[in-house]
């Protein structure tokens, strides 16, 4: 420390001597206190050419002594911090020799912050009984400096055997990854990358091929046989797209079966049959309703057989009516496709089923003429009125409106004149008295549609028109051509409506069938502002698009009942009080399939469901007499 102290006050007294400022250093004195103590260069800085040292004492306890095994690079970091800036060129002599002393000072503090704990903490015992002087500054030669740099870490004596196989380690490991020149490689990557990629084109989807056969389609779909071979083209194919709403030419046409030969001796037999059969009073209806419980008994005495159940039909059946007689079983059924299929339960087998087509489309109301049951008056989409006469083998034409889609009609006046209804809300009064053809009167109303249209029993003059979501009560002798204003408007209903019936016998009971799954009764024994919602009943309506919708119609035998077809399992045509109870269920192993319509037989008990295959279901008692 003397002799470095020396050499700095020969620099400057030289650098005086010349016009050199004087160099400052500051020495650190000991502190006894502290168990160790290191001195360790901070900064030097050249300010207005003069140099100067910072010295601040570093130290650690005993317990923490490990601390002080950094790696070489750590204090090469901080010995990095102690250059000397260089000087002018008229100073180079003085600034070699500073230079080189202080080089010499941190190769020395480097060893020391390198060697063992044990032996740094004698050596710092040690320095704490010299001055201050000796143990700041020990006295190394250049040379010796030079000679530790260069003999590498292996020449520190004072580490252990697995440091200095640790330092040699990195040592060979720097070298070995300088000789793998990663960074020129590194350049060259991104070089390639930064390469201009030229921009991508958008991918054209492929068209899809007309001729491409799916793994899921039908065979019959595309005209191919099992073996894959295609089928030659339908010459009926273009013929069956003109003939699917075909419009029947007007006038009457001629009652010829489609199913037998028009011929046949059985089927003339079976019109005159028909021809002479009248409707017999109903002698029920004179002598007072039956009790619930005797109605019961009675129902429960129908039921179905193989013999019951007939297709009658192509397409689903869309109306259904049975023939008043209480000799002989008649069930009439109009389909979708315009046709009216009679069956004749007497008749054994097959032959006692007769197919027509007086329509071209939906034929959706039936119906036996009150006054004459020879008369089977239907009505369709396709915008006729026609009435099969058993007495004449005629389909004769009634009325037809080619502009509006009819929906349903009533008789009025003991059936001389009839009350039909249109899709569009419209209505027509037609009288069938007149020569030639009917007369007719156009009203409009104020229904956006309407689906059936039923007059009340004893007070003709009223009738009932159930539209899209509304019901209303008119008065026939107050229609306008323009703005009919019904009477009475029932408005409880929140979808679409299927249907609404008076009840047969005294009109005093209204029932409507509605989307929304719940049958409602209400009380019409007096036509006034407002009718009384009796009774509200649970019921499924949602039948989807492949089944005819549901109609609640009254049984006429019974005021206080209605028939109605029903969604559940197994499969059942329920008949329910005005109260909402339920008096009876139609079940069979027979019935499998639900029965949209079903009408009941006016004094005997006999029912009558259509399905939509085509299907007739009669319920019957399998004796001839009836149960009083």
């Amino acid at each position: 420390m003397s002799e470095m102290s020396g050499l700095i006050a020969e620099a400057e007294e030289k650098a005086g001597s010349k016009g050199c400022p004087q160099v400052q250093v500051n020495e650190y004195k000991e502190n006894e206190n502290i168990a160790y103590t290191s001195l360790r260069p901070i900064q030097i800085t050249t300010l207005r050419k003069k140099a100067k040292v910072y010295l601040y004492p570093f130290s650690l306890s005993n317990s923490r002594l490990d601390l002080f095994k950094f790696s070489k690079s750590l204090v090469e970091n901080n010995s990095s911090k102690s250059v000397v800036h260089k000087k002018t060129d008229r100073k180079k002599t003085w600034r070699k020799v500073l230079t080189s002393k202080m080089k010499a000072l941190s190769s020395k503090a480097e060893s020391l912050l390198l060697k063992p704990s044990l032996e740094t903490y004698t050596e710092s015992t040690k320095l704490d009984h010299k001055s201050t002087s000796d143990s700041v500054t020990p006295s190394v030669d250049m040379e010796s400096s030079d000679e530790d740099s260069a003999a590498g870490l292996d020449d520190f004596s004072g580490l252990s055997p697995y440091e200095r196989k640790r330092m040699r380690n990195i040592r060979e490991n720097a070298k070995f990854f300088a000789s793998l020149q990663l960074a020129e490689s590194a350049a060259r990557l991104r070089g390639m990358i930064k390469k201009s990629v030229p921009p991508e084109l958008k991918r054209k989807r492929p068209k899809k091929k007309e001729t491409e056969i799916g793994c899921r389609r039908s065979m019959r779909l595309l005209k191919v046989d099992p073996l894959g071979v295609s089928l030659p083209a339908s010459p009926t194919q273009p013929a069956l797209v003109e003939e699917e709403n075909p419009l029947l030419p007007p006038g009457p046409l001629e009652m010829i079966p489609e199913n037998q030969d028009d011929s046949s001796k059985l089927f003339k037999a079976s019109l005159k049959t028909w021809a002479e059969m009248s409707q017999t009073s109903n002698g029920k209806t004179k002598k007072g309703l039956s009790s619930i419980k005797s109605y019961k008994a009675n129902l429960s005495g129908m039921v179905i057989s193989e013999a019951t159940v007939r297709k009658v039909t192509k397409g689903a059946i869309s109306s259904v009516a049975l023939h008043p007689s209480e000799v002989r079983t008649l069930v009439a059924a109009g389909s979708k496709f315009g046709q009216i299929g009679l069956w004749d339960l007497t008749q054994q087998g097959e032959d006692g089923i007769y197919v027509f087509h007086p329509h071209s489309r939906h034929v959706s109301c039936l119906s036996f003429s009150p006054t004459n049951p020879a008369h089977l008056l239907s009505l369709s989409y396709d915008g006729t009125l026609r009435c099969g006469d058993f007495s004449s083998a005629v389909f004769e034409e009634v009325y037809r409106n080619e502009t509006n889609s009819l929906s349903s009609f009533d008789f009025l006046d003991n059936a001389s004149s009839l009350l039909v209804g249109h899709w569009d809300g419209h209505l027509s009064l037609v009288d069938r008295r007149t020569p030639g053809t009917s007369y007719e009167k156009f009203f409009s109303s104020t229904s956006e549609k309407i689906r059936t249209v039923h007059v009340h029993p004893l007070s003709r003059q009223y009738f009932i028109t159930a539209g899209l979501r509304d019901v209303h009560i008119f008065d026939a002798r107050f229609l306008k051509s323009k703005g009919s204003q019904p009477l009475i408007s029932l408005t409880e209903h929140s979808k679409s409506i299927a249907s609404a019936y008076f009840s047969p016998v005294t009109g005093n009971r209204v029932v409507t069938t509605c989307a929304d799954c719940k049958l409602r009764v209400f009380d019409s024994s007096s036509i006034s502002s407002q009718l009384p919602l009796l009774s509200t009943i649970r019921h499924n309506t949602f039948t989807g698009r492949w089944l005819m919708r549901f109609q609640a119609v009254w049984d006429p035998k019974q005021e206080d009942c209605f028939i109605i077809g029903s969604m559940a399992h197994p499969r059942r045509v329920e008949v329910f009080h005005e109260t909402g109870k339920n008096v009876h269920s139609f079940e069979g192993e027979c019935l499998a399939s639900v029965c949209s319509l079903s009408v009941m037989h006016p004094t005997r008990y006999i029912l009558a469901g259509g399905n939509s295959s085509g299907k007739l279901h009669v319920f019957m008692h399998q004796e001839t007499s009836v149960i009083g």
